[in-house]
């Protein structure tokens, strides 16, 4: 089975961050960073050498892969700022409608810049995730 490759690292968030060339992408990380701080608990960690992530979980599949992944996070990624926030976007089209331009993925949320979106149903989109995480794999 192949050693998945997006695992926590000891790497700094605030270099990472400050790294960021692009200075829209830097200054919408460090709020990224603001908003997910002040709805977590855990502190930030780096996983893989892009990704912000916060907590773990466990998680196994029928075919008996299994490992931990982060319960929430964002990664300022060149082409688009991309948020691991639930798998669960259908349940969530009202919340989504009222959030401004964006993108979906099985479990991530893709957002160009954060001025294309409203912060306050951002935050409440990541809030419920996190809860939904918490509920399933507690």
């Amino acid at each position: 089975m192949a050693d998945i490759k997006t695992k926590p690292t000891d790497a700094s968030v605030l270099e990472f961050l400050n790294s960021i060339e692009n200075e829209t992408r830097r200054r919408d990380g460090f709020r990224l960073l603001e908003i997910f701080n002040s709805i977590m608990d855990e502190p930030p960690v780096m996983w893989g050498d892009s990704i912000i992530g916060y907590g773990t979980y466990h998680y196994k599949y029928e075919s008996g892969h299994e490992g931990d992944m982060l319960i929430t996070g964002f990664s300022p990624r060149k082409q688009n700022l991309s948020l691991y926030i639930m798998p669960d976007f259908a349940s969530k089209e009202e919340l989504l409608s009222k959030l401004g331009k964006h993108r979906l993925g099985k479990s991530c949320l893709y957002i160009n810049k954060l001025a294309d979106v409203d912060l306050m149903v951002l935050k409440e989109l990541i809030e419920k995730g996190v809860k939904y995480m918490h509920e399933k794999y507690d």
